[in-house]
C-alpha cells in the first residue's frame, strides 16, 4: 500500500515527525555511562504517553520478528543495528548506540533514527561511520523531490556508502509512513537511478542508511529480534521521514530545539 497524504493532512505529519525528534533528542541527552537500556525504554514510553501518541512498536509483530515487539524503542548497541530489543544491560564508555523510535500521533506515523557515542573513546572509525550514514542520508533526501523515482534515492544513498567503503545490506532499508509504519514503496540503500515508483507531493517516506563496518550479512539474535552483523563488527544507522512536497522534500524529523 502506498498512500499519498493530501495538503490538509500533513500539519498531523508534521507534529507526528517533530514529536519523535524531540523524544529521540530528550532521550540522547540522558543516555550516559550507567544508563539502563530499560530505563531508556522506559523514558519513551513516558513521554509517548504523555503525548497522546501510540507506540508503532509494543505491538509490533511482523514475519521477521519473535512475537510482539513488547517495548517503545528499539536500543541497538555496538554490532546491533536494527530492532535492537532493550534489554537489562548498563551502557559503557566507548559504546556506540543506535535509537530508533516510530509513533503515530493522531493517526499518523513518523520513524527516526540517530547513532552516536557513549562517553568515550570512540571507537577507532566510528564516528567516521556515523558520518557516512548521515551523508548518505543527506544524499537521498536532496535527491527526493516530486517527479524523481525511487531509484534516484537509493543510487544517491548507495553512491555515498559504497564509495566510504562499507558494504550494503539490500534486505532492510527505507519505507513508505502514513496511517502504518512500514508502506510501500521500499527503498533500498543502493540501486538504480531512474527505476521504481515515481515521487508525488504527498508522499511520507522514512530513508535509513546503516551500515556494517566488513560486512553486508546479518544474524538474529537470541532474543528473535536485534539484528547484527555477522562478524560482529560495529554498525550505525541513521533516520529522516520525509514529506514530498511541491517544492521538494521536507523533513519532519527535526528537533525542535538544539541538543543540551
Amino acid at each position: 500500500m502506498i498512500e499519498i497524504l493530501s495538503a490538509v493532512e500533513l500539519p498531523r505529519a508534521r507534529a507526528a515527525g517533530a514529536l519523535v525528534a524531540d523524544i529521540l533528542q530528550s532521550v540522547r541527552s540522558r543516555c550516559t555511562v550507567g544508563t539502563n537500556l530499560l530505563d531508556v525504554d522506559r523514558w519513551a514510553q513516558e513521554m509517548i504517553v504523555e503525548a497522546g501518541a501510540q507506540s508503532c512498536y509494543v505491538d509490533y509483530a511482523p514475519p521477521f520478528g519473535r512475537g510482539p515487539f513488547g517495548h517503545y524503542i528499539c536500543t541497538s548497541v555496538n554490532d546491533a543495528v536494527l530492532h535492537g530489543l532493550p534489554h537489562d544491560y548498563a551502557l559503557r564508555d566507548g559504546d556506540l548506540l543506535t535509537l530508533d523510535l516510530a509513533v503515530s500521533l493522531r493517526g499518523l506515523v513518523a520513524d527516526s533514527a540517530v547513532s552516536f557515542v557513549v562517553g568515550g573513546p570512540a571507537p577507532a572509525g566510528s564516528l567516521e561511520m556515523i558520518d557516512a550514514t548521515q551523508r548518505a542520508l543527506a544524499a537521498g533526501i536532496a535527491a527526493a523531490r516530486p517527479g524523481a523515482r525511487i531509484g534516484d534515492l537509493s543510487h544517491a544513498i548507495g553512491t555515498v556508502l559504497d564509495g566510504a567503503g562499507y558494504p550494503i545490506n539490500t534486505e532492510f532499508g527505507g519505507h513508505g509512513v502514513g496511517s502504518t509504519m512500514h508502506q510501500d514503496p521500499h527503498v533500498t540503500n543502493t540501486g538504480r537511478p531512474g527505476r521504481g515508483f515515481t515521487l508525488r507531493p504527498g508522499l511520507l517516506l522514512a530513508l535509513e542508511p546503516w551500515v556494517m563496518v566488513d560486512t553486508d550479512e546479518l544474524v538474529t539474535d537470541a532474543d528473535g529480534w536485534t539484528l547484527r552483523s555477522a562478524t560482529g563488527c560495529l554498525t550505525a544507522h541513521s533516520e529522516h521521514t520525509i514529506a514530498i512536497t511541491d517544492d521538494g522534500a521536507e523533513i519532519l524529523t527535526l528537533p525542535s530545539r538544539a541538543l543540551l
